[in-house]
């Protein structure tokens, strides 16, 4: 994330490519199983700079994760199943998803932080089986609750970003680093852009999984679920998510960046 210092950030256009130079630092990631994901931030020495930027990476991992099991649980409450409401999911304070999930919430992306220079982690929000079987649409709803959150928050950030710049916002620290507002708004943007997307993919056990029932009659939704249930093809659905998104990610997340950032299209 070392760029060249300024003393104030510069009008557009040249403020877009100045954005842009932040947009494009490496950062790789993917998601998987509920509200999880693998953050790779290149971080070859472990500087203090470097230790506080993927300080921010987790907050807005666990944030982010939060929102998205919080919007599970709510949708499935709105449809009549209040398994997660009463596990007490329908909130923003992350405490009970941890109580939930604390190796995929805590201490594995902290581990993994530390000594892979990696954010790996996952979360889950119950829900009852049977109102599933009964409501598949719902369920379909349920499931694309959690894309939803995270696009929300990624269009959140877009406009922060765009105020960011007309206001002056962001400014260099005095090595030259970007400051704490731009980098915690494009790890917002980018982060929950990659989280919702990856959660479409249409293969099991994603969001999207269960949110293609909405096209699916009610018969056809039910024996849907009862293949899903008796595969034993969950963890293949995972490796052509994890091994195929790269493919398709990067031209979306730059039709995004391009339309949502810079305004090119």
């Amino acid at each position: 994330m070392n760029i060249a210092a300024v003393g104030k950030l510069p009008p557009a256009p040249t403020m877009a490519a100045h954005l842009g130079a932040r947009l494009a630092f490496r950062t790789r990631c993917t998601y998987s199983w509920e509200a999880a994901f693998f953050c790779e931030t290149k971080m070859p020495n472990l500087t203090p700079d470097l230790i506080a930027v993927g300080f921010i990476w987790y907050i807005v991992f666990l944030f982010s994760t939060t929102c998205h099991e919080a919007s599970h649980a709510l949708s499935a409450k709105l449809g009549g199943d209040e398994t997660a409401a009463l596990g007490g999911q329908i909130t923003l304070n992350p405490l009970p998803h941890i109580r939930r999930e604390p190796f995929g919430m805590v201490i594995v992306p902290i581990l993994a932080l530390v000594f892979t220079g990696r954010i790996i982690g996952w979360a889950s929000a119950p829900f009852n089986p049977d109102w599933q079987y009964r409501y598949p649409r719902r369920s379909a709803w349920m499931a694309l609750a959690g894309p939803a959150a995270n696009f929300t928050l990624m269009l959140v950030a877009v406009v922060l970003i765009h105020a960011g710049m007309k206001l002056d916002w962001f400014h260099n620290g005095s090595t030259g680093q970007p400051g704490l507002p731009e980098i915690v708004l494009i790890t917002f943007y980018r982060l929950n852009l990659l989280l919702g997307v990856f959660n479409l993919l249409p293969v099991p056990p994603l969001d999207g999984s269960a949110g293609i029932m909405l096209f699916m009659g009610e018969g056809t939704a039910r024996a849907y679920l009862d293949w899903l249930r008796a595969s034993p093809y969950r963890i293949v659905g995972l490796l052509i998510a994890f091994y195929g998104f790269r493919y398709i990610y990067g031209p979306i997340e730059s039709f995004t960046t391009n339309l949502l950032i810079f305004g090119r299209f």
